[in-house]
């Protein structure tokens, strides 16, 4: 899992036992069982051919690369970007090419020509998530028996002496540009996927009382971007942190971006029974998010979130899925998707929630057009909780569309 696997994955990190482990893992081979027995559907040749929820749906896109639909109207499993939720290719050319060059460069223009600060807050998060992905590659190529270390204790990317694909463009780019906000969030955000990718390491706390450092370095730099004080959300609830320091830092987020739906995911989890609230307080927090939302906000799908959260660690109780509870979170999410403003950066992580749900719930027809949505990628949640997210979503789609 790449990039963006870890934006959601570190709400539930701590959380999993054995026992649970193995009760998801049957409750998985269950979907996908299912989703072999599906026949496939017709589809349109084209999409205008058919009206959303009326006859064959076309999953049909255009052009070409990763998340781009091939031959019969779905990509396969094996083509499914693992790195994104959603198409960004401005994102993956800065990447690679700063990966190739090892030069920061390209990645340090393109954050610095993102002003939209819910799509500021992926691009960090995922060029962070590259960095360490790469650094992990690498040292494991060199077959080193430890990452090389910083003062701090966090694996240094660019440890001088390296081969090109050790992540030394971070390295160069806090060097060069030390005064760069944009390389101190990313710099950061870093530190925490060093920190969570192993919580067990004795250099934990320390790397993110270091990751903390940054933030605060970063949001010196840049008052008035929320990014780095999200990011800093993450390092107080892996922490820790008492309410009290946790809800001042949340207020500082939300004077800045009050409508930030990356910022109420971060805050979402400390709120939640894995880590230091319950699932009233998880909940609670979501519905007042929800209620005060601006027009144009994705706020009201945060139950969504919160629902997922919580949800029992195996399901097949018929009904679940259309009690209540779920239904209007379900509910809530389509209205949120139906009224948020238009390319709004985190629709697709909504988007592949939402299929998630409206298949357990076996609405297939309202599923389909979600994976008319989403299809091509799955760096989101749920799927990058499972151990192959691409067969996991590839299965929830056979599904979605064997039952529509």
């Amino acid at each position: 899992m790449e990039l963006l696997l870890v934006i959601f994955a570190v709400a539930v990190l701590g959380s999993i036992v054995a026992r649970p482990a193995i009760l998801r893992r049957l409750e998985r081979r269950h979907y996908e069982r299912a989703a072999a027995s599906s026949p496939p559907p017709p589809l349109a040749p084209d999409a205008s051919q058919a009206a959303p929820g009326d006859g064959p749906v076309s999953f049909r896109k255009d052009g070409d690369g990763p998340g781009r639909v091939t031959e019969g109207g779905l990509v396969p499993v094996e083509n499914l970007d693992q790195r994104l939720p959603g198409p960004d290719d401005a994102l993956i050319e800065a990447l690679e090419q700063s990966q190739r060059t090892q030069d920061w460069r390209p990645a340090g223009q393109l954050l610095a020509m993102t002003d939209d600060a819910e799509l500021r807050w992926q691009r960090v998060q995922s060029l962070a998530g590259a960095a360490a992905m790469e650094l992990a590659q690498w040292q494991r190529a060199q077959g080193s028996a430890g990452p090389a270390e910083q003062p701090g204790g966090a694996a240094a990317p660019g440890t001088p002496g390296g081969d090109q694909g050790d992540a030394g463009w971070l390295r160069e780019w806090r060097r060069e540009q030390p005064a760069d906000p944009g390389g101190a969030q990313v710099y950061a955000q870093f530190l925490v996927w060093q920190a969570v990718s192993d919580p067990g390491s004795p250099s934990h706390r320390i790397i993110l009382e270091e990751a903390r450092t940054v933030c605060r370095e970063a949001a010196r730099l840049a008052p008035q971007d929320p990014t780095p004080l999200i990011t800093e959300l993450m390092v107080a609830r892996a922490l820790g942190c008492d309410r009290q320091e946790f809800e001042a830092l949340w207020q500082r987020v939300a004077g800045l971006a009050p409508d930030h739906m990356g910022a109420h995911l971060a805050a979402l989890t400390y709120w939640s029974e894995k880590w230091h609230g319950s699932r009233k307080e998880a909940y609670a927090f979501a519905e007042r998010a929800a209620a005060g939302a601006a027009p144009g906000s994705l706020l009201p799908a945060l139950p969504l979130f919160a629902v997922y959260d919580h949800l029992p660690d195996v399901t097949f109780a018929e009904g679940v899925y259309q009690g209540k509870v779920v239904t209007d979170a379900i509910e809530a999410a389509h209205y949120a998707l139906h009224h948020a403003r238009a390319g709004h950066p985190v629709l697709p992580h909504v988007q592949h929630l939402l299929l998630f749900f409206l298949v357990r719930a076996e609405r297939y027809a309202e599923a389909a057009e979600q994976v008319r949505a989403v299809d091509g990628y799955v760096g989101a949640l749920p799927w990058v909780n499972s151990e192959n997210p691409a067969r996991q979503y590839a299965a929830y789609r056979a599904l979605a569309i064997g039952g529509h």
